[in-house]
């Protein structure tokens, strides 16, 4: 009797398991279905969700793009559902200019019309891990204005660990291409002041979490392992050019 009561729980407790992943994993398919219901859509993202292991692990790859991302994309088009002026805007102008968006919307687009453009720039800039480094302009304008790669990361990872709760940690560059150090609170960004971002990390909990904890040190240093320095180069090269959106 012990051993048919033991088989019937663990089959009970794997049934109970099945539906769960099955349950997460359709639930994440409706809310990425909901997100492309709108101006404003939720970018595949160029990897597999395991292609930054073992540094940013498989499903919290999964759950930051399928759900969180996919949140912010779907918060934005329900917001914007009644203001077309305002849901024609490239995300980058909209941002920018949130003082001309209605009161009662204005805190919601901002959060996750800010997420969205963050999380679009963030899966862009990443890539397998073991990539080459920056060269060319890249190189130059990061020995410039940081002395050197190292101190770059250095100066990232310290204003990283320094936003309290949530956030982001940003390196900007202006038409120029000079770059500066920024930090930001939740799902803000320099675009809302009209700058233009290089790179970024997310430091909210849900970027890390599942494989570092609370260790969002360790996070931010393994980070530059997937950093897609191609892609970054890209960026700089656009923004010199007057061409970099988000």
């Amino acid at each position: 009797m012990m051993d048919l009561d033991r088989r019937s729980f663990l089959k009970a407790a794997q049934a109970v398991s099945l539906t769960a992943a099955v349950t997460s994993v359709g639930s994440a398919r409706v809310l990425a279905d909901a997100a492309a219901e709108g101006p404003f859509k939720l970018p595949p993202l160029p990897y597999a969700f395991g292609a930054l292991e073992p540094d940013i692990d498989a499903r919290t790859m999964e759950l930051h793009h399928d759900k969180h991302h996919a949140a912010y994309v779907k918060n934005l088009n329900t917001a914007l559902k009644d203001h077309s002026k305002l849901s024609d805007l490239p995300l980058e102008e909209l941002l920018a200019k949130l003082d001309e968006v209605p009161d009662d919307i204005r805190t919601t687009v901002r959060n996750n019309g800010g997420g969205h453009a963050n999380h679009s720039m963030f899966w862009q800039i990443m890539g397998a891990p073991g990539g080459a480094g920056p060269d060319g302009d890249l190189k130059a304008a990061i020995d410039r204005d940081f002395g050197s790669l190292e101190q770059l990361q250095t100066k990232f990872n310290a204003a990283g660990g320094k936003v309290f709760g949530s956030g982001w940690v940003f390196v900007t560059v202006d038409k120029d291409g000079k770059l500066a150090l920024v930090s930001k609170p939740n799902q803000d960004t320099p675009l809302m002041e009209g700058g233009r971002v290089l790179i970024g990390n997310d430091v909210w909990e849900h970027a890390y979490y599942l494989k570092y904890q609370n260790k969002r040190a360790d996070y931010l240093k393994a980070w530059w392992n997937v950093v897609n320095w191609k892609a970054v180069g890209d960026r700089y090269a656009a923004a010199k050019a007057g061409k970099l959106a988000i």
